[in-house]
């Protein structure tokens, strides 16, 4: 029997399955004892879920690192914040008992979460699930399934596994996940990867279809489950298995190398951070740089934003990391997916198409000279910062941020504070209207990066969060790749740097047409590093030119990416 879901962490995993079945949480019976009791055991139940997440904390970034732990943490300062504990006193003070306050205000969250446009604020919809079940189970003194000693070879089955269940497994006796919720951007895939666990995630009718101690494949790549495998299937998967597990290892050859094509043309490869602890990452997975820092993680899940020396603390951190390689640093991109809720930029019918990004930056210049001085202040330091500005489309903007950066530097001379004398800016191309005036903005800028993400969303006019029309989203469509060529073009005339932050970078049937349209920089996530540098050390220019030739003679998306994907590196 075969079932499918969404590949969320790449393998192959083999074993047998052990379900995790949903626990009784009903608290009717429990009765109210009186505001100030009730709120005693509420105090007493948020200390001791603060000790296990903290405990837990610790483990996750021993085991895994700190950016993983940084999922738990986010917890406890969730659970602890006064706006949420006053929801849930006042909830007791109008006769619930603190289970009901729980319950009550954690559903309440889960479901304003739960609506936002942006996916990180959905997936704190996940976190508050795991506090409200976590807590309750602490004031209902219900014993939570140990996942910490499971048998060998174990293909954990269950509805979903919150981040404090997940990060409790061990990687040595687990062999696959598989849950019926969740997607490749929920905490639980984002752990898998951590662990390097195999996982399919959204799998329907999952737990109607396992039962304990049932063999079973997990095909992460594929979003595969094959449940009872015949002898046939166990001996290919296994074959796989053993393949895979080699080209990890055949991998790491690549960690310390340069990035060559074949026939010895160099490009740089980065990583694309969102925090310190990504920084860590990037050069443990040895990136040449960072090609872009996404600063809104900074502005996010805080009632306030970063002050000037938070964010100059930052980003001397990460400089300092990447030890004289170069950071580029993007300002505050928010809107769109980004909601940060203190901001207060009100609802718009389209805010893909909306306030956002530099436009909502230069219409508020006090909170954009907060982030200027504070990268102008780090990047005097070490002198390896950049600043892009997201979401431009038109000349204008790059003048008016940069006499702001300006602006900036004279306040801070005057002030008798050390910043960059100069400092790179450039331009994140991630709409129709800056490709087509890249030899405009290639006159005002130091330099590009491509941001594919959003480039063929509006290109070719289709939203990415929308699965009704989710086909029709492809960086393969013709019209996106005459913009990227176009791009580059526009800025190899310039002089300027062209670097490309997007997920394309990463993509290894797009990697020759990019080093034949003359991309001077990758920038992939920390997890992909290695893969991109293998994959365009398989390329000579004459080879890579000659799949560019093929594939851009081609008149649709469907024909261009199976031309790329069937065409080898030579």
């Amino acid at each position: 029997m075969e079932l499918r879901g969404i590949g969320a962490s790449d393998g192959i995993g083999i074993g047998a399955v052990v379900c995790v079945r949903t626990q009784d949480l009903d608290y009717s019976h429990v009765p109210y004892q009186g505001a100030s009791r009730e709120k005693a055991r509420l105090r007493q139940a948020t200390a001791e879920f603060t000790a296990r997440i903290q405990a837990m904390v610790e483990q996750v970034t021993a085991r895994v690192g700190e950016k993983e732990s940084e999922i738990l943490s986010g917890q406890i300062t969730m659970l602890t914040d006064p706006y949420m504990i006053a929801q849930m006193e006042e909830a007791i003070d109008g006769g619930s008992c603190a289970e009901g306050a729980v319950d009550a205000v954690c559903r309440m969250f889960m479901e304003v979460f739960s609506c936002a446009d942006d996916e990180l604020m959905r997936q704190r919809a996940a976190d508050v699930g795991d506090i409200r079940t976590r807590m309750l189970s602490i004031l209902l003194r219900v014993q939570q399934a140990d996942l910490s000693a499971l048998p060998d070879g174990t293909v954990l089955a269950a509805r979903d596994l919150t981040p404090s269940m997940t990060v409790g497994l061990d990687r040595s006796h687990v062999a696959a996940i598989l849950t019926e919720t969740g997607g490749r951007t929920s905490h639980c895939a984002i752990l898998a990867r951590a662990l390097e666990v195999p996982a399919v995630l959204s799998v329907p009718g999952l737990l109607d279809a396992v039962r304990d101690g049932m063999p079973a494949i997990v095909d992460g790549d594929a979003g595969l489950v094959i449940l009872n495998p015949a002898p046939a299937q166990l001996e290919e998967y296994r074959a796989r298995q053993t393949a895979w597990l080699r080209e990890r290892e055949l991998l790491q050859r690549y960690r310390d190398r340069a990035t060559l094509t074949a026939d010895g043309r160099q490009v740089s490869l980065y990583a694309n951070i969102g925090s310190v602890s990504d920084a860590r990452a990037a050069v443990q997975a040895g990136a040449e740089g960072i090609g872009l820092f996404r600063t809104e993680f900074l502005f996010m899940d805080r009632p306030a934003p970063p002050g000037e020396e938070e964010q100059y603390e930052t980003y001397r951190q990460v400089a300092r990391l990447m030890a004289g390689r170069e950071v580029i640093i993007r300002t505050l991109d928010v809107g769109g997916d980004k909601g940060i809720p203190y901001l207060d930029m009100g609802q718009e019918e389209n805010p893909f198409l909306g306030h956002r990004a530099i436009r909502y930056c230069l219409d508020h210049p006090d909170l954009f000279k907060t982030q200027l001085r504070a990268l102008l202040r780090a990047g005097a330091e070490d002198g390896n910062l950049k600043i892009m500005l997201p979401l431009v489309t038109g000349v204008e903007e790059v003048r008016a941020a940069r006499a702001l950066l300006e602006e900036c530097r004279t306040e801070l001379q005057a002030e008798g504070k050390a910043c960059a004398g100069h400092i790179p800016l450039g331009v994140m191309i991630e709409t129709p209207a800056s490709a087509l005036i890249a030899d405009l903005l290639a006159r005002e800028s130091d330099f590009f990066s491509i941001g594919t993400n959003d480039l063929t969303q509006y290109t070719v006019a289709v939203d990415r969060g929308n699965a009704r029309v989710a086909g029709l989203y492809t960086t393969f469509h013709p019209a996106v790749l005459r913009s990227i060529r176009q791009v580059i073009a526009a800025g190899r005339a310039a002089g300027i740097p062209v670097g490309m932050c997007g997920e394309s970078a990463a993509d290894p049937a797009l990697i020759p047409l990019l080093l034949a349209f003359g991309l001077d920089e990758f920038s992939v996530s920390p997890a992909s590093v290695l893969s991109t540098r293998k994959h365009i050390a398989g390329w000579t220019r004459p080879a890579a030119e000659q799949a560019a030739r093929d594939a851009m003679s081609l008149p649709t998306a469907a024909q261009v990416e199976a031309c790329l994907r069937t065409t080898q590196a030579h």
